[in-house]
């Protein structure tokens, strides 16, 4: 049975001086498929701006915005509710046998269409990635794409340290190899590059993360507030307080198309893979070409001050 989510994004750019605005080009809004279903959807702008919609070359809903006047402050807010039929429980358990293994080939009419998913994108001049990727290959065994792949999902998020960042821009595989560390995109390009020199086609994902542990409805007008809690927050003793890494802001995310079974979700963030907690809302060959928010402001260098931006996803019920 289907899912229904309410998310609402806002990003705020704050200045100390009044600039002016250039384009600006908003991916915020779900994408539509079989399996997620956008019911309604609300963009405001302050200042007032002109908005114009368009789809771009994968596919993705695209809001062209461009604000108008004067301002201190820019702010996006995209609010939304949308159907997700959950995951399966097993998303390969339809793999073509012919992928069982790596590597394996795809159709040439799958290759064709494939082709930007499976080229590598960043340079590896001295092999440092292919080296990397190649850990989890057995030297002595049949390699299964299945276990592979979990493989390295699961050592991404163990081995680096995650840095949240909200700035545009993402590091290469080698900067976030070299560094020990990352963001959820950082850690998606990296295991997008290292399994597309595996031979496996894999793309971009940008979106959200459902945690049910931010997702927890306020008390009653009559509720008593436990001392040094923050009004409006449930208290509950027998809770779990671990969070979900990356929830409360946009998500990135991965898909590895894999023969049979399509394209595939895996967050080495989280170590999930085809998970109905991830809300997809744009997918593109390369991280740049699917962020969140991206513009310009015309003013003295000095007066940007910065940016903050803040999701909520919370589970409808009933």
């Amino acid at each position: 049975m289907p899912t229904r989510y309410d998310i609402e994004h806002t990003t705020i750019y704050s200045y100390n001086q009044p600039v002016t605005f250039g384009l600006h080009r908003v991916m915020f809004r779900p994408r539509d498929s079989h399996d997620l279903r956008v019911l309604a959807t609300d963009l405001q702008v302050s200042p007032t701006a002109n908005v114009r919609l368009i789809q771009d070359p994968h596919s993705n809903s695209v809001a062209l915005v461009q604000p108008l006047g004067e301002a201190t402050e820019l702010k996006v807010v995209c609010s939304f509710t949308i159907e997700q039929v959950p995951a399966a429980d097993d998303p390969l358990s339809e793999l073509d046998p012919a992928a069982e293994f790596l590597p394996f080939a795809y159709s040439i009419e799958d290759r064709l269409d494939l082709e930007h998913y499976l080229r590598p994108h960043h340079p590896d001049p001295d092999g440092t990635l292919i080296r990397w990727a190649h850990q989890f290959l057995y030297t002595d065994e049949p390699n299964s794409t299945r276990e592979v792949l979990a493989r390295m999902n699961a050592h991404i998020g163990k081995t680096l340290t995650y840095k949240a960042r909200d700035e545009e821009g993402t590091q290469s595989p080698l900067e976030t190899l070299n560094l020990g560390s990352g963001s959820c995109r950082d850690y998606a390009l990296l295991m997008m590059e290292a399994a597309r020199r595996l031979g496996v086609a894999t793309r971009f994902v940008s979106g959200y993360l459902y945690d049910a542990a931010l997702d927890k409805p306020a008390p009653s007008k009559d509720a008593e507030v436990a001392e040094d809690v923050e009004p409006g927050t449930e208290v509950d003793e027998t809770a779990d307080t671990g969070v979900t890494v990356g929830a409360g802001s946009t998500h990135a995310w991965l898909h590895a198309y894999l023969p049979g079974a399509g394209w595939v979700a895996y967050d080495p963030t989280n170590n999930l893979m085809g998970s109905s907690q991830l809300i997809r809302v744009g997918v593109a060959r390369d991280p740049a070409l699917a962020t969140p928010i991206a513009g310009s402001w015309f003013g003295k260098p000095e007066a940007y001050e910065g940016l903050t931006a803040t999701v909520r996803v919370r589970r409808v019920r009933g």
